[in-house]
């Protein structure tokens, strides 16, 4: 009896270990199913059986596998490259375009119900609003107005995005490429335009290098001017100092030789007078001239000598 007993024992542990490893497992994946993480920046859409259930998240969400379905939103800001696209101007001038649309969700459950597939969607809006946009346009002005054009199209985009719960924050168109004729005239205008900013900037350049040589002659003109008027004044002021100083001399030299003459006595000034006559008789002139006073001072010689005549008689 033992052995039989041994042997069911034997048959029967396996099994319960292989159940038991299975229900583990069953349990594991359950679990696993159930239980979802959710990161801050994300949320979850949840169906019951196909009908609508809410949104949850984040952090961790437990669902009932196999009947509940969920679709896991990214809340943060994306962006949709658009490919090249060819544009016709208002002025029949084909230019490709291709530019950069910035959106974030702002609805989880708009962004899941109320459209299949928004990033081709914004694509195909984006396109058609964009060759709207350029027909209407010079292509001088697509070429100018850029950030005129990435507002129209934010500001179209949006308008539609927004039943969808998804806003767009920011267009931005990366690259313009007009007609090769169209470059290669913008070439030949940016060189004309160049070449003409530099004749300006030479001309300003003379401009300014003759305005410069004026105002520095001006300035050295006025400098010597100036000059000139200094020594003006100080030659003036010089004559004037030496002229009281010749007229103080004159007068001292006038003052000395009065003095002087009132200590002569009149024998010596006559005798001077003879000296003088007879400097005038050495001289090859022919015409003399004798002062009024000479007759006075010949008077004392003439009492002398009539005083000697009677004297000797």
């Amino acid at each position: 009896m033992v052995l039989p007993k041994i042997f069911f024992q034997a048959l029967v542990l396996p099994e319960i270990i292989f159940l038991t490893l299975l229900i583990i497992i069953i349990i594991v994946i359950f679990a696993r199913a159930a239980i979802k993480r959710v990161y801050e920046y994300e949320r979850l859409v949840v169906f019951r059986l196909g009908k609508y259930l809410g949104e949850k998240g984040p952090g961790l969400v437990v669902i009932i596998p196999f009947i509940d379905t969920v679709k896991k939103v990214d809340l943060r800001e994306r962006f949709i490259q658009v490919t090249k696209q060819t544009c016709i101007t208002k002025d029949n001038a084909p230019v490709d375009i291709d530019f950069l649309i910035y959106y974030r969700v702002l609805n989880a459950s708009d962004s899941v119900l109320r459209v299949q597939q928004f990033e081709g969607a914004a694509v195909g809006i984006g396109t058609t609003t964009l060759r709207a946009v350029i027909g209407d346009i010079l292509l001088d002005e697509v070429l100018a107005k850029r950030e005129t054009i990435n507002q129209i199209l934010r500001s179209k985009l949006d308008e539609v995005t927004a039943r969808w719960g998804v806003k767009i924050t920011n267009v931005e168109i990366r690259e313009i490429i007009p007609p090769k004729q169209v470059q290669d005239a913008m070439i030949l205008q940016m060189s004309a335009e160049r070449n003409r900013r530099a004749l300006i900037t030479e001309a300003d350049g003379k401009k300014t290098a003759a305005i410069t040589i004026a105002e520095g002659e001006k300035q050295a003109a006025i400098l010597r001017a100036e000059g000139e008027k200094q020594a003006t004044i100080l030659r003036a002021e010089g004559e004037r100092q030496a002229a009281i100083l010749r007229a103080e001399g004159f007068a001292l030299a006038l003052d000395t030789i009065f003095k002087v003459a009132k200590q002569i006595d009149t024998n010596t000034l006559t005798l001077q007078y003879f000296e003088a006559l007879k400097a005038l008789a050495q001289s090859p002139a022919t015409k003399f001239i004798f002062p009024m006073e000479f007759t006075s001072l010949i008077a004392p010689v003439q009492e002398f000598v009539r005083r000697s005549t009677q004297a000797n008689k």
